[in-house]
């Protein structure tokens, strides 16, 4: 029987907490890409439309027109490369969780390095157009960058 030293078994936790957020993210873009994919054809897409449209909101008409005009200035064209940039987000995001669902060294720099590349991004939107959820999601991407770091540098035992 393999004794697993507490501070691997502690770590074991926290990248299995972060590989089940990455799946979620995951599940996210797929979804996002299925409906991407489904409006890029104008039928779906005048459907879409007509139905935002006539639909009864209260206190959020502003909003709703904001939408409209928004998928209309899109167009159904472009929907496409939506999908295709949720897809490739996706299969990051899920090489992110498999590799870290399975303690792989090389995920901790990975998702080290696919995440960072994203904080400058993240930083921008959160100064220059300020939100909770993306002030939350900053703060939850450089908290994870900050753990993975100290779990990928800590000396592990090898096989």
């Amino acid at each position: 029987m393999k004794l697993i030293p507490p501070s691997e078994s502690r770590h074991g936790v926290g990248l299995r907490v972060i590989a089940i957020y990455e799946a979620i993210k995951t599940i996210g873009l797929i979804l996002v890409a299925l409906a991407a994919f489904h409006l890029n054809r104008t039928q779906n897409f005048d459907h879409l439309m007509h139905w935002l449209e006539h639909l009864s909101l209260a206190d959020s008409n502003g909003l709703r027109w904001k939408l409209v005009d928004l998928l209309q200035d899109m167009g159904p064209s472009k929907f496409e490369a939506i999908g295709i940039v949720a897809l490739a987000y996706a299969l990051i995001f899920g090489i992110e969780g498999i590799g870290l669902w399975l303690g792989k060294r090389w995920a901790e720099w990975f998702t080290v390095i696919a995440t960072g590349s994203l904080i400058p991004l993240e930083l921008y939107e959160t100064l220059y157009h300020f939100g909770w959820l993306k002030l939350a999601t900053l703060v939850g991407n450089v908290a994870i960058i900050v753990y993975l770091v100290r779990v990928a540098l800590q000396p592990r035992k090898t096989d």
